[in-house]
């Protein structure tokens, strides 16, 4: 069985990764793929001999009528408009922008004010890791934000467990591509070559999704860094009188000793080389035991497991395939 599948914003950054995952992925019949506003068309020279289909304007009706399943890859306020009546007409949906992320029905009207009203029903958190069960009967998957997928894989098992006390601090940064295709004065080349700033103080909208999964308080900062794709995240946190390393690793081992796109690096802090162009994960460690302080490193490629591979990892549990189908 195949999906037929549509993407809406496919000539964004994370849209042309989902038009190049998406059609050679073998449970996905990629059949539609729409700019993200009723007027745009375009051709995209880097699709020959990948997809020949053309890139059309946005219309719901059109995406009603030919497809399964939609990968919405637009700003917030579109995704909460075209979200409800693609789901009224029985179509699944698959968002990569923040409109359904945060549960708390005030978080979202602070954080994502163009969001609107109360979640949609059967709305799941969609990183994959934490949340598979209500993946496989959602109508619409909110997938994970990039900066806190990394967060949250690296802390949500610490936290659980009660290994980490005091505060925790997210250093983290992001490749230019991460600000999204368009345009601005701060990812003009002359603007972030040669220049790291940071942004979002005093608070940024991803620590509250981050809040929300790991249950506690952060301080999260992100940079922007002259690369064109990965996340990287140190975080430092203090370990509970009596965590061990071993402990951590343990813990880590627990919650990700099946999971097919985290892999653990104990004695050796990961790279954003060692992820680019890939649907992993990569997390490393280290505790020093006299003072009990933990510092972690997490990093992810930004476009595909902080985006269209995370989209389709959560497709392929919805749809019952291997969740590794289609995913570099």
């Amino acid at each position: 069985m195949t999906v037929p599948v549509g993407i809406v914003g496919a000539t964004g950054y994370a849209g042309q990764e989902l038009v190049r995952l998406l059609a050679r992925h073998p449970g996905a019949a990629l059949d539609t793929a729409m700019a993200s506003d009723r007027a745009s068309s375009a051709s995209l020279p880097g699709f020959d001999r990948i997809w020949e289909g053309p890139v059309v304007p946005l219309s719901v009706p059109d995406l009603v009528d030919r497809v399964a399943a939609v990968f919405l890859t637009v700003p917030e306020a579109l995704a909460a408009e075209l979200g409800p009546p693609l789901l009224a007409a029985g179509v699944r949906v698959f968002d990569l922008s923040g409109a359904f992320r945060l549960v708390d029905d005030a978080e979202r009207q602070r954080w994502y004010p163009e969001s609107g009203g109360a979640l949609p029903c059967q709305t799941a958190y969609g990183l994959a890791e934490r949340h598979r069960d209500a993946i496989r009967d959602a109508r619409l998957v909110a997938c994970a934000g990039c900066y806190p997928t990394a967060a949250i894989l690296a802390l949500a098992p610490l936290a659980r467990q009660g290994l980490v006390v005091g505060p925790i601090v997210i250093d983290a940064k992001s490749g230019i591509s991460g600000a999204g295709k368009s345009p601005s004065e701060r990812t003009h080349f002359s603007e972030c070559h040669d220049n790291i700033e940071a942004y979002g103080l005093p608070a940024h909208r991803h620590a509250a999704e981050i809040e929300q999964e790991i249950g506690t308080a952060v301080t999260f900062v992100p940079h922007l860094v002259p690369l064109n794709r990965g996340i990287f995240e140190t975080i430092y946190a203090m370990a509970a009188p009596g965590v061990s390393d071993e402990d951590v690793a343990r813990t880590y081992t627990d919650a990700y000793g099946d999971a097919p796109f985290v892999r653990l690096r104990r004695g050796r802090l990961p790279e954003i080389k060692d992820v680019a162009y890939t649907n992993f994960c990569d997390i490393g460690w280290h505790l020093d035991p006299r003072s009990q302080r933990l510092v972690i490193a997490a990093c992810l490629d930004n476009l595909i497991k902080g985006a269209a591979g995370q989209a389709i990892q959560n497709f392929n549990i919805a749809y019952g395939y291997d969740e590794r189908a289609g995913l570099p």
